[in-house]
């Protein structure tokens, strides 16, 4: 019943929408809004926003198709220590204080197929991620995995230049995996069978982070089990809270802490 300034009405007289009505209304709330325009989606398509302003503005720079060189590469680009530079730019690497690399290095790419295969899966990936747990967390796990897939990436690889999105996509299919393992299918089922030929491939192909990708794995899982409260809670419902927060900045600092440690021993 439903009330009303006369007493009490039933569903079918109240003017209210019931049943598949009802939820089919309140969907459309959560994907349109007031403008009518389509947000579903919207963080992951900022982010590859982002990634091809970031290769676009290294192209006017006159760094060429690949990317691989002018001061945004060198500044941005992930080193552990102090690394030498073609046109004689010594970057000093993680290892000396160059803390903006763990991230940064994320919003870099090797040329244009590095790049659009990386973007095509963040929006394959990312758009259904992100609808489930909501802007927020979707870009605290993305940024997160970023800075898990760079620790990675020198735990394995510490004097490589490494640039690539992947770590934080990476992220991305870990939080599935544990959404997916804790009932909520939000690829389908299907995380677990991406990881494992997506990781394949890294074994495969040449000039491939593996550090990154496994780094940014861990990340992302971690991330996913705290903000669920390790399988206690729901990973996308409610407030993150003191706790979930707390262990999101943990596993942040850690991977900070791991890339430090690795770049410094290895300087």
């Amino acid at each position: 019943m439903t009330p009303a300034p006369v007493g009490q009405r039933c569903p079918e007289h109240s003017g209210k929408p019931q049943g598949v009505a009802r939820m089919t209304r309140g969907v459309g709330r959560t994907r349109i809004g007031r403008t009518g325009l389509q947000t579903t989606g919207l963080v992951t398509r900022i982010l590859i926003g982002i990634n091809v302003l970031v290769y676009l503005a290294e192209l006017a720079q006159g760094a060429g198709i690949n990317a691989n060189s002018g001061s945004i590469f060198e500044k941005g680009a992930l080193v552990g220590g102090p690394t030498l530079f073609p046109d004689g730019y010594i970057a000093h690497g993680v290892a000396h204080g160059e803390w903006w690399r763990l991230i940064t290095a994320a919003f870099l790419h090797y040329g244009p197929i590095h790049l659009g295969f990386n973007m095509f899966f963040l929006y394959w990936i990312g758009t259904p991620v992100e609808q489930y747990l909501g802007r927020g967390r979707f870009l605290l796990v993305y940024l997160v995995s970023g800075l898990a897939g760079s620790a990675g990436a020198l735990v394995l690889s510490p004097h490589a230049v490494t640039v690539g999105a992947s770590g934080a996509i990476f992220g991305i299919l870990g939080a599935a995996l544990v959404l997916e393992r804790q009932g909520s299918y939000v690829l389908g089922g299907s995380a677990m069978g991406l990881i494992i030929i997506n990781l394949a491939l890294g074994f495969v192909l040449a000039n491939v982070s593996i550090g990154g990708h496994i780094g940014g794995l861990i990340g992302g899982a971690a991330c996913m089990l705290v903000l669920s409260r390790f399988g206690r809670g729901h990973g996308a419902y409610g407030r993150i809270g003191a706790s979930g927060v707390a262990g999101v900045v943990a596993v942040a600092v850690l991977s900070v802490v791991i890339a430090y440690w690795r770049a410094k021993g290895s300087a």
